[in-house]
């Protein structure tokens, strides 16, 4: 038996290399290990993100990541700021986290610029990052000061109810650049579950676990969608109340269950109001505009509007809202009234949104196409469905295609398992596939 020779603590120490090596092979097969290795938060680079911060590294601009709470900003920010140190020479890096007690006592506008320039270095590129810049009242102030001196490269990141896309130009004088950052894609979480092999499974689990990554370190059913909920409530309750001292929370948190349970259906505050106030919540539709603004502006759903194919022109009358992300779903609703059809098309306007398409529900005749995309010259109608295995099923979803007389690509997008294949000029892809398509 092979010895190992070694000293500790003054002490001539013996290894036996194969009861090590017999030790380590036990450990790794052992529960103990699997439990450690389960419970151990993994981090997955978010390339796609980091590579959009990077091509503006050097703009004048402000750059600010916006999001859901927990959608992973800060994560990027450190992804950034690690980047920057391993591969730009002469940098100074300026961090402030509020959520740090470090920073307590910068947590005011003029202490905030006077910080940051006390740290400023001359004759070195220096980058500027704050997060959670809403928790120093009028940060804006500091930030616009900072930015006409021109001498910083500044990032933001902040509470999606107090960082809103809606408010940007009015908060900074001077030009920014909002990177915005979803939850997890589902090429994301394969590869955090890299060791589940079942493409299916995955998929399964991915349209009830959903994209809010930090929900993952939870082993439980119950600690998971607990967790989930706190996101969403703090988001409701808390920081929209804050933001737009609304007085009562009843109505906000009764008509956004009402968008979950009828994501995909067209959708007017008229006939929110009604259905509310038909179920004893008392509102009116003016109430439930703002509301739904106001939901849509903290990005827990994205409103898509209609557009006419035939006289290409964009519908105002309704449009469709689509849930963030389908684990808060599942989280407060639970599965009532779970329709997977929807679901799947929730995931998939999710992902366009994520791949930079213009996305809208497509009107033709008095059909409707679930979404028309573009991206620069580029356009696609697509149709999602659950199971197009039945004749009647697959005819209806393709009828409102085959109306179309144009030449743009047009495909279907259903849980169809088998490669893809074409119908009449068609293109029909297995939903999971395409979505690992990035």
């Amino acid at each position: 038996m092979k010895k190992i020779y070694v000293f500790e603590n003054d002490c001539l120490q013996i290894l036996y290399v194969p009861i090590i090596i017999e030790a380590a092979r036990w450990f790794q097969n052992s529960n103990i290990f699997h439990f450690l290795k389960a419970y151990t938060m993994k981090i997955i680079p978010r390339d796609k993100y980091l590579q959009r911060i990077i091509e503006l590294n050097g703009t004048p601009d402000i750059k600010i990541i916006t999001g859901i709470r927990r959608s992973g900003k800060s994560k990027l920010m450190q992804a950034y700021i690690e980047y920057l140190k391993s591969h730009v020479d002469n940098c100074n890096i300026i961090y402030i986290d509020f959520m740090d007690l470090a920073f307590e006592e910068i947590k005011e506008y003029h202490a905030l610029h006077a910080y940051v320039e006390a740290q400023y270095q001359a004759n070195k590129t220096n980058y500027l990052f704050v997060d959670e810049v809403q928790m120093c009242p009028q940060f804006e102030l500091a930030i616009n000061s900072l930015y006409a001196k021109e001498k910083y490269d500044i990032y933001l990141t902040g509470s999606n109810a107090f960082l809103l896309s809606a408010d940007l130009a009015t908060l900074f004088t001077g030009r920014y650049i909002e990177i915005h950052v979803f939850p997890f894609s589902f090429s994301e979480y394969c590869r955090y579950y890299e060791e589940t092999k079942d493409i299916d499974q995955l998929f399964e689990d991915y349209s009830i676990k959903g994209g809010l990554a930090g929900s993952y370190a939870y082993k439980t059913e119950k600690d998971r969608i607990n967790y989930i909920k706190e996101v969403y409530e703090t988001i409701v309750t808390r920081d929209l109340v804050q933001k737009y001292a609304l007085p009562d929370t009843l109505v906000l948190q009764r008509m956004s269950e009402f968008l979950m349970d009828n994501v995909s259906n067209l959708t007017s505050p008229n006939k929110v109001s009604q259905l509310l106030t038909a179920s004893n919540t008392q509102t009116n539709h003016v109430t439930v505009g703002k509301y739904i603004r106001y939901l849509c502006n903290a990005f827990v759903f994205y409103d898509i509007k209609r557009y006419d194919i035939r006289g290409r022109k964009y519908l105002e009358s309704s449009e469709k809202f689509y849930l963030c992300d389908t684990g808060i779903r599942y989280a407060i609703l639970g599965s009532r009234n779970m329709d997977y059809g929807r679901m799947y098309e929730n995931m998939v306007c999710i992902e366009l949104l994520r791949r930079g398409y213009d996305v809208y529900v497509g009107k033709l005749y008095q059909k409707e196409i679930d979404f028309v995309v573009q991206k620069g010259d580029e356009k696609v109608y697509i149709q999602v469905s659950d199971n197009i295995a039945a004749p009647d099923t697959f005819e209806r979803e393709c009828r409102p295609l085959l109306q179309i007389r144009d030449a743009y690509p047009k495909m279907i997008l259903a849980r169809t398992r088998p490669p893809k294949y074409s119908y009449e000029g068609i293109d029909i892809y297995d939903v999971a596939d395409w979505l690992l398509q990035e």
